[in-house]
């Protein structure tokens, strides 16, 4: 029996891990934990759930199943937790943040993984694969870390050759949207529904075999993925710079420009194609070309016709109507949005670091500023005391700060003459 194990029952884990381990055909037994009581009870009664898939001109509805649903608060529900992931070969965390990976005591989720994988040693269950889909640079990392920290010192080392934690770059847009008239709920009886684009080109970490060197079970020589869509790669950093960059900076862009438009979802900016130009621009000249110029062709992406083509995928899916994103959702928490090296501030300083002026990404910027009800003149002072102390040199600091102070002139502008066409 091949296992698959998720924690977290969002649509990520629903309408990408579970979805995709269900269409390959490839395991027997689908298990997932959950903690909100209804969802538990739903889908237990179903024995399944439905995820609706956005593609480029319909939403179709795929019933996952059969699945085994536990809520981890619930000795019993635990104890069929901890002996799934001993039988397991590959287990997903789809979580709302890396905060989780240590919260919850023995019914959290490092703690029902250590469990879990001391009983695979015990019982010489298979080697397993987590992939970690926190949207996290350091999420492997970290959930390893909480997961050894609750085993014995002396299992350590025999778990790490058993189990490796893998990260993810997740480029699919996904959602539980408002309007559900037209989909279908994620069982009967719940008003929940989950919406999930068909994209599924998901990079992961390089899995480690023993002939690469390092000490690992032998069972690893002739270990095969069930989810066979997730493309390996040595180094994710240059997906998750474009991730960060390009897809998540253009996307936020795209929302904050919306919002000053008045628009309630992404797809709306169909009717302004020159601001879907100017992100389309902003995401091949200001996030494209440094990252060209950083990265090379480590792959087929990273040359102007795969970064063109790139760019142009996203925005096309951004817009997607059958995908319903709302500017509420992509726009939200802004404040962390605006970090120094999250995606726009970030993007704006990977653009100058390439002698490139981030004009569009600044004007986001401002628009975000705006979307926080600050007055122009309070943007430096917001900026300063939400960056903190930067290990950067000042100049490049005060060189992002002028790029910002001009940006929400330029909105101000825009706003004043009734938004017409951005040039």
């Amino acid at each position: 029996m091949t296992t698959f194990v998720g924690f977290g029952f969002g649509p990520i884990q629903a309408g990408l891990f579970l979805a995709e381990a269900f269409s390959s055909g490839n395991f027997t037994r689908l298990v997932v934990a959950e903690i909100v009581p209804e969802v538990v009870r739903a889908v237990r009664r179903a024995g399944a759930f439905t995820v609706n898939i956005g593609h480029a001109d319909r939403i179709s509805a795929l019933t996952v199943g059969p699945v085994e649903i536990y809520a981890p608060g619930v000795p019993v529900d635990r104890e069929q937790l901890v002996q799934a992931v001993a039988a397991a070969s590959e287990i997903a965390t789809a979580l709302p943040s890396v905060m989780h990976y240590v919260t919850g005591g023995d019914s959290g989720v490092h703690a029902i993984l250590a469990e879990g994988f001391l009983h695979k040693l015990a019982c010489d269950g298979p080697p397993a694969v987590v992939y970690a889909a926190e949207n996290h640079t350091r999420a492997a990392e970290l959930l390893a870390e909480a997961v050894f920290a609750e085993a014995p010192a002396n299992q350590r080392d025999p778990m790490r050759r058993r189990v490796q934690f893998l990260d993810t770059i997740i480029g699919k847009m996904s959602g539980a949207p408002e309007e559900t008239a037209d989909l279908q709920p994620v069982a009967a009886g719940l008003k929940q529904a989950f919406l999930v684009e068909a994209f599924n080109r998901i990079y992961i970490s390089q899995i480690q075999r023993p002939s690469h060197g390092v000490e690992l079970d032998p069972a690893w020589a002739d270990y095969r993925r069930g989810i066979e869509v997730f493309v390996e790669q040595p180094d994710l950093t240059p997906f998750a710079e474009a991730k960060l960059y390009c897809h998540n900076a253009g996307h936020a862009l795209a929302a904050y420009l919306a919002h000053r438009l008045g628009l309630r979802r992404i797809d709306e900016l169909r009717q302004r194609p020159d601001v879907l130009e100017f992100v389309r621009s902003a995401m091949l000249e200001e996030s494209g070309a440094p990252l060209l110029a950083r990265f090379g062709r480590v792959d087929p992406i990273f040359t102007p016709a795969g970064m063109r083509a790139y760019a142009n995928d996203l925005v096309e899916r951004m817009v997607n109507p059958c995908v319903r994103d709302t500017v509420a959702r992509v726009g939200r928490d802004p404040a962390r949005k605006l970090g120094w090296e999250d995606r726009l501030v970030g993007a704006m300083r990977l653009a100058l670091h390439a002698g490139v002026t981030p004009r569009r990404y600044a004007l986001g910027v401002a628009a975000a500023l705006h979307w926080l009800e600050l007055e122009p003149v309070r943007a430096n002072a917001y900026l300063c005391d939400l960056w903190g102390p930067l290990d950067a040199p000042q100049d490049e600091q005060d060189t992002v700060l002028a790029c910002v102070a001009q940006a929400c002139e330029v909105l101000q502008d825009w706003e004043r003459r009734n938004y017409p066409n951005l040039v």
